[in-house]
């Protein structure tokens, strides 16, 4: 019997987004903002939730579309306001978005690289404690509009990966940690030495770490710093961080010798790569990366981005190179400058 071939539009049809296994629409959906993602609901009728199931949040201001007019029609202020007008209508949505969505939230994002301080951080995230185990959270706003962390983001004990930008946290350090964290970032997050030293005193799995910013005290030493990195893999420091304290670098083996002692408590078994911006060749600086490489068995890659010139550069390297180190690592020194 002579089989009937399908015809091109059952062909089309058998291979459009709709026959696809719900995670996979799940993961497209994902990699899209949630504007964008909201957008699907126009496409049929059984698309009109989809987009309610996802389990990653991204509020993103800098998605929001540039409006595009000729320049004689509308000024730049004009143009401005209107962007602006959009993003808060972006941000104001996200309690909506929460009330509509179904299923768990894994991961939330909120990057608000333009001024907007028009919505409430804190039920948003006292929402997300209460009602979903969420494993990643990412917090950035404008450096002229920081947002205070609210308390109840210490219950999100299932977080696996925190990334702040320009966030206060001024609460006592009374929370019990999160036990499931593997990845910290802070970017110019105000926090005092105490509270710091407990956030990461009580994040047990921490193996990745990124520190940007001045805290806002100084009295902070490398073994108290690194007491609390016990497992850690991947630090990553970059400039005007707490000055770790120093008594001056030398290049004879004394001076190496006691620095070494001082610091005779401090190892990094689990350390494989350290990244530093902007190094100035400062006391402290050179301390601490002299402590890292002496005391870091896995250690494969160092890695600074320095802020000095080419000549001080390799009486820099030469440093490293002659010092204590506990294994065969690469040392990187790349110039920032221009």
């Amino acid at each position: 019997m002579k089989v009937k071939r399908p015809t091109k539009a059952q062909r089309l049809s058998s291979t459009t987004i709709n026959t696809l296994p719900q995670t996979i629409l799940e993961n497209i959906l994902c990699l899209l903002p949630i504007q964008e993602a909201a957008r699907t609901s126009i496409f049929s009728r059984e698309w009109r939730y989809k987009w309610t199931t996802i389990p990653k949040l991204d509020f993103c201001s800098s998605t929001v579309p540039e409006i595009r007019t000729q320049e004689n029609q509308t000024s730049h202020v004009e143009r401005a306001r209107k962007i602006m007008e959009r993003r808060r209508k972006l941000f104001n949505a996200i309690p909506r978005v929460l009330l509509m969505h179904q299923g768990p939230i894994h991961e939330f994002s909120i990057d608000s690289i333009a001024n907007c301080d028009c919505f409430e951080l804190d039920p948003i995230i006292f929402h997300l404690s209460r009602n979903h185990a969420v494993k990643k959270l990412k917090l950035a706003f404008d450096y002229m509009y920081p947002h205070k962390l609210p308390l109840c983001a210490f219950s999100l004990h299932h977080l696996r990966d925190l990334d702040l930008s320009y966030v206060v946290i001024d609460h006592q350090p009374i929370f019990s940690g999160f036990g499931s964290l593997r990845s910290l970032s802070l970017y110019y997050v105000k926090i005092s030495t105490k509270a710091l030293l407990h956030l990461l005193s009580n994040c047990p799995s921490l193996k990745r770490f990124n520190l940007l910013g001045s805290i806002c005290d100084k009295d902070c030493t490398i073994i108290e710093l690194f007491d609390c990195l016990h497992v850690i893999e991947d630090l990553t420091i970059y400039g005007d961080t707490p000055e770790l304290i120093a008594e001056g670098i030398g290049d004879d083996n004394e001076t190496w010798f006691g620095i070494l002692e001082k610091y005779s408590d401090v190892r990094l078994e689990h350390l494989q790569e350290l990244e530093i911006h902007r190094f100035r060749n400062l006391e402290h600086e050179m301390e601490l990366v002299t402590v890292i490489l002496a005391r870091s068995p896995k250690l494969k890659k160092v890695i600074i981005h320095s802020l000095v010139e080419k000549d001080e550069e390799s009486d820099m390297l030469k440093i490293f190179l002659q010092a204590s180190r506990a294994s065969p690592v690469e040392i990187v020194v790349r110039s920032m400058i221009d």
